[in-house]
């Protein structure tokens, strides 16, 4: 889809930029960025407070980019919060559920969470003195890199109180079986919680039929601005655990020596968002709806296909062998050759990639590799780009006389 590459002006004034980073930050078409910038010079007033007009369409702007995002996932406005990312989504679910932990529970994630899925939980697992169980992968065979599900059924048990887990894994591109990790928790009475953040770009999402408690994502993963972040949450837990931050905005009433809390969504937004992204975000989802789903799964499949199929020839690729159990996210190394090291030639060429251990230390050292280069695939990339990568790793090779 060459002609999606005419919405971004970076590739005008970076015609040979080949960006294939987008697991990191997609890149932002310029709908988005006239989105912004249209709230700082029409109305870049406060929301909820002011009575004059220009605080009234910054309000009603902010409220309707909720009911976009809701739309988007199939969910209810009052069921979603805005946040900074998919990191303090993560850091406020789990402080919230944090008082339901109790010694004798457990706590269950995947071998392959993001630091921001793993951490908050590893710290809560240590203060209450719980268990913090992973989900192995498995390793070899035609399914090499998946979800194990025997490990997820011997790992979640009427013990476990919280199962948070990757949508797909932003190191090997796998896609977890969410649907039957969910049946699992519910199974247990277990809350569920999905991390959506490398899923949102690349698939539709209805938490509906996930049926899962809480959904957490980024902004800038799905070509809208940095700084926003939404948590979905059934209106029910909303309502049944206490707010993460305190402030103005989300108080019905307060004295000397209490508050009494709104209801979600407000509740969970203390101060002041960050209006312009909340509306910029609502701009990302519809250049996604723009595009169509169907048309951009198609073009993903056709650039994941080809990507493999090239990139197997030069590297070593880690993650699912089955293109259907991932998505155009690869991540491989080259031996002898340190990842930075590959990351550093190939921009020489324009090439943007990703190298290190990409907020993964633990599933790195489960892979024994000190980390991996990756590459990863957005709307706007082409086989053209990924030619010009595969001409880079060569010369990467030459340069290090790798054969």
């Amino acid at each position: 889809m060459k002609h999606i590459k005419q919405q971004f002006s970076i590739f005008s004034t970076n015609p040979d930029l080949v960006y294939i980073d987008n697991a990191a930050t997609a890149l932002v078409p310029d709908t988005v960025v006239k989105a912004i910038a249209t709230y700082y010079t029409e109305y870049p007033a406060n929301i909820h407070r002011g009575l004059y007009d220009i605080s009234t369409k910054a309000t009603r702007a902010y409220e309707s980019s909720r009911k976009k995002v809701a739309d988007f996932i199939g969910a209810k406005s009052d069921e979603i919060i805005f946040t900074s990312g998919t990191t303090f989504g993560c850091n406020m679910i789990a402080q919230s559920l944090k008082s339901r932990l109790t010694s004798v529970d457990n706590i269950v994630i995947t071998r392959y969470e993001h630091h921001a899925n793993l951490l908050p939980w590893q710290k809560i697992a240590q203060e209450i003195g719980c268990e913090l169980r992973i989900i192995d992968i498995i390793k070899d065979g035609e399914d090499a890199y998946t979800l194990d599900m025997q490990s997820a059924q011997s790992c979640i048990d009427s013990n476990t109180k919280v199962v948070s887990i990757a949508y797909v894994s932003h190191v090997l591109g796998t896609i977890t079986p969410v649907n039957d990790i969910i049946a699992l928790a519910k199974t247990v009475g277990a809350i569920s919680i999905v991390d959506a953040a490398q899923a949102v770009s690349h698939m539709p999402i209805n938490v509906k039929d996930l049926d899962c408690d809480f959904l957490v994502f980024s902004g800038h993963k799905m070509y809208g601005p940095t700084g926003i972040g939404v948590v979905y949450g059934k209106k029910e837990r909303l309502s049944s655990i206490e707010p993460y931050l305190l402030g103005g905005g989300m108080v019905k009433e307060v004295t000397d020596v209490s508050g009494i809390w709104k209801e979600a969504p407000e509740k969970f937004e203390a101060g002041t968002p960050p209006i312009a992204s909340v509306i910029g975000l609502a701009s990302a989802i519809d250049f996604i709806r723009g595009i169509g789903w169907e048309n951009l799964q198609t073009h993903e499949k056709e650039i994941t296909m080809y990507a493999h199929e090239k990139l197997k020839e030069v590297v070593d690729i880690i993650g699912p062998i089955d293109l259907e159990k991932r998505i155009g996210v690869f991540s491989f190394t080259i031996l002898g050759i340190h990842p930075h090291d590959i990351a550093e030639v190939v921009n020489r060429d324009m090439v943007a990639i990703r190298a290190g251990h990409h907020c993964a230390i633990p599933l790195m050292t489960y892979l024994g590799v000190p980390g991996a280069a990756r590459v990863s695939f957005a709307a706007y990339n082409t086989k053209e780009d990924i030619d010009i990568l595969i001409g880079a790793i060569k010369k990467v090779k030459v340069l290090f006389t790798v054969k």
